[in-house]
């Protein structure tokens, strides 16, 4: 298969991706978060294609992709006030919603689940694309399944180059970590993985929130999940990756006392010279989180090399953003962290 790559640029992009989608193909598309694999979200042959490129779980389920809230009472049902709430404020955007799922909607899609997840993209050309479709975007991170995601389409094609029909560039996607999703199908709303919209944000708007176990900690394979991301080792190198915490002194100790050659550290643009000797590659500035998410999964693209034996890694502290970057570096560890403090 010749895998094109269309400019974003390009004012046929749009239906030349468009009519790839409805005869069912699959075609990589931007967002402000991550690129996504996308096929026909209500085409359960064409959703099939996805977890077949990607090796993804079947019990994984996808994030359909609309052009608006007005599009919600076309695949979801019940949908309570605070979802049209939410919307208003955050989207299009790195907000995705879990609600319950009208009959329409393969449960290819859904990961077998009567709910579904839903996003408006803030990106221009992948909302375009969606309504030249006709049809909702099913599209999770465009990567290999585990690996680091997608932020540029480079990343895509060094993935799925020949593999899949299309891919819109974009450019770099300017958040870097997957959306924030919010559960809103119990009696009290969910955060299932944290993202560009903060827990305090939605915080504000709901009044509020309940943090699930699958965003601090590793869940069980068997366990049901209603949103991508929440079970599975994700975002991560072939290497172990393992978090070392505390400040920068104790961090750096701790770490020169173990490095060993093939070894790699990433760390904070700040700590670079802590590091003399020991490889190390910064991702962003610790003052400024938002250089951390977009930079992260790049980061760790580089560091998936069959060269590198283990990556000891720095992560920020605190809400916000920070929040998103610590979910996504601690599901690239399996949540394997050091503290200097106790381990000598």
């Amino acid at each position: 298969m010749n895998t094109l790559l269309l400019s974003a640029a390009d004012p046929e992009t749009p239906e030349l991706a468009a009519e790839i989608l409805r005869r069912g193909g699959l075609v990589a598309i931007p967002t402000e978060t991550v690129y996504g694999l996308g096929a026909d979200g209500l085409n359960p042959a064409a959703v099939a294609k996805i977890f077949e490129a990607k090796g993804r779980p079947g019990d994984n389920p996808l994030i359909l992709h609309i052009t608006g809230a007005e599009q919600l009472e076309l695949y979801c049902h019940d949908i309570p006030p605070a979802a049209y709430t939410l919307a208003e404020r955050f989207w299009p955007g790195p907000l995705t919603m879990v609600l319950p799922a009208k009959s329409c909607v393969p449960k290819r899609t859904t990961g077998g689940l009567s709910t579904v997840a839903m996003r408006c993209p803030r990106s221009l050309i992948t909302r375009q694309i969606i309504g030249l479709t006709g049809s909702p975007i099913a599209a999770p991170s465009a990567n290999l399944s585990g690996k680091p995601s997608t932020t540029t389409a480079q990343h895509v094609l060094h993935d799925h180059d020949g593999k899949i029909d299309a891919v819109v560039d974009g450019g770099p996607c300017s958040v870097g970590v997957e959306s924030t999703i919010v559960d809103l199908t119990e009696e009290r709303p969910r955060l299932l993985r944290p993202g560009g919209v903060t827990p305090e944000a939605l915080l504000e708007v709901l009044g509020d929130l309940v943090i699930d176990k699958a965003v601090t900690a590793q869940i069980d394979r068997d366990a049901v999940v209603k949103a991508p991301g929440m079970k599975y080792r994700h975002y991560a190198p072939q290497e172990p990756v393992v978090i070392v915490s505390g400040s920068r002194e104790r961090a750096a100790a701790y770490i020169r006392a173990h490095f060993v050659p093939g070894d790699r550290v990433l760390c904070f643009e700040e700590e670079l010279p802590l590091y003399g000797g020991c490889n190390p590659l910064a991702y962003g500035r610790e003052a400024d989180v938002s250089t951390l998410s977009a930079g992260l999964f790049s980061a760790l693209r580089i560091l998936d090399d069959p060269a590198v034996h283990k990556v000891y890694a720095r992560c920020p502290v605190g809400g916000g953003v920070a929040y998103a970057v610590q979910n996504r570096l601690k599901k690239a560890a399996a949540f394997h962290i050091i503290d200097p403090e106790v381990e000598p």
